[in-house]
C-alpha cells in the first residue's frame, strides 16, 4: 500500500485552522552590570565592588614611612659543615639611624638575603644608642677599640672627614661635622662600625 501524499495547499490550510496557544511569559532576568562584574564583587571577586569581603587594598603610597633610615653595610655568604654536606646562609650587617642622635648596628644570619636583612634591622633597633650633639658635631674627642679596630673621633666644623663605616654611622646618627681616624688599619667593616659605636657611647656633656 503506497503512502498517501498530502498536497502543500492542504497543509497550509490545516495549519491555519489549528489555534495556537499563547506563549507563557518568561520572567525578565536582571541584566548584570558588565562594568562592575555583576553580582560577584566586580573585578575584586566576591563580596562587593572592591575585592573579597568588600575590603579595598590600601595604596602603597599610604603606608607609614619608618622614622629610621637604613643602610646595608655588608652582605656575606657563610657555610656550615654537617653530615649531609655544607649548608649555606647569608650574614648581613645593617646600620640604622634617625638623623637626630640615635643610631644602631645589627648583624644577623638567614636562609636568604631578605630574611637576614630583616633580622639584622630588628637587632639594630634593639641596640639603639642616643648620643649628645652640639651644633651638628660631637662635644669632645673620644677613642674606642673593638676587636682589631681602633677608632678616634674628633669634633670638627666643616663636613664629615671620615671614610667607610665611620662615615655611614656618623651620617645616620645626624652628625654633620666630624673627623674620624683609624689607628690600626683593618679591612673588617663590622669591627670598624662597632668601634665607632663604642666610641659614640663614651660621649658626655658637661652640665654647667
Amino acid at each position: 500500500m503506497e503512502p498517501e501524499i498530502i498536497q502543500p495547499e492542504v497543509v497550509e490550510t490545516l495549519a491555519a485552522a489549528v489555534p495556537v496557544a499563547p506563549a507563557a511569559e518568561q520572567p525578565v532576568q536582571p541584566q548584570r552590570d558588565q562594568r562592575f562584574g555583576g553580582q560577584r564583587g566586580g573585578r575584586g571577586g566576591r563580596g562587593g565592588a572592591g575585592g573579597r569581603g568588600g575590603q579595598r587594598r590600601r595604596p602603597q603610597g599610604d603606608r607609614p614611612k619608618s622614622e629610621f633610615d637604613q643602610r646595608t653595610l655588608e652582605i656575606g655568604r657563610v657555610s656550615r659543615v654537617t653530615k649531609g654536606g655544607k649548608r649555606f646562609s647569608f650574614r648581613t650587617t645593617i646600620v640604622i639611624g634617625d638623623g637626630k642622635g640615635r643610631v644602631g648596628v645589627g648583624m644577623a644570619k638567614g636562609k636568604d638575603v631578605q630574611q637576614s636583612v630583616q633580622k639584622a634591622a630588628n637587632q639594630a633597633r634593639k641596640r639603639l644608642i642616643t648620643i649628645p650633639l652640639i651644633n651638628g658635631t660631637i662635644p669632645h674627642q673620644v677613642e674606642a677599640k673593638y676587636s682589631s679596630a681602633v677608632v678616634i673621633l674628633k669634633p670638627a666644623r666643616g663636613g664629615v672627614k671620615a671614610g667607610g663605616p665611620v662615615r655611614v654611622v656618623a651620617k645616620l646618627a645626624g652628625i654633620h661635622a666630624l673627623t674620624g681616624k683609624l689607628i690600626e688599619r683593618t679591612n673588617n667593616k663590622i669591627n670598624i662600625a662597632m668601634a665607632t659605636v663604642e666610641a659614640l657611647k663614651k660621649l658626655r656633656v658637661k652640665h654647667k
